[in-house]
């Protein structure tokens, strides 16, 4: 296991006071893993309102061949993928530090 640095450990308590450095540690990465799917959650409900459809629909759909494999719509599939991708990717890694907060020395 990686040791972290004391000062960084510091400066963890000081931005996020716990009753343990692990408990600010994960205090501050659950932030900013909330941080993140706001950014995802804001990108997937921007798509939403543009096509009047769910990701999972625009694929099955085969929006980007209907509308001829356009720069914009094959754009906008990429980054809408990447917001739902991720959005499941980030609810899993909180889960995960939700899920050990409990277990001492994790």
């Amino acid at each position: 296991m990686t040791t972290i640095a004391a000062h960084t450990l510091e400066v963890a308590r000081q931005l996020v006071p716990m009753s343990s450095a692990d408990s600010s540690l994960r205090e501050i990465l659950a932030n900013e893993i909330r941080r993140r799917m706001n950014r995802y959650e804001l990108l997937n409900r921007r798509f939403v309102a543009k096509y009047k459809m769910s990701f999972e629909e625009f694929r099955d759909q085969k929006v980007v061949e209907k509308q001829g494999y356009s720069f914009e719509v094959e754009s906008d599939y990429c980054d809408w993928e990447m917001a739902v991708t991720g959005l499941a990717t980030l609810r899993e890694q909180l889960a995960k530090l939700g899920a050990g907060s409990d277990d001492a020395g994790s």
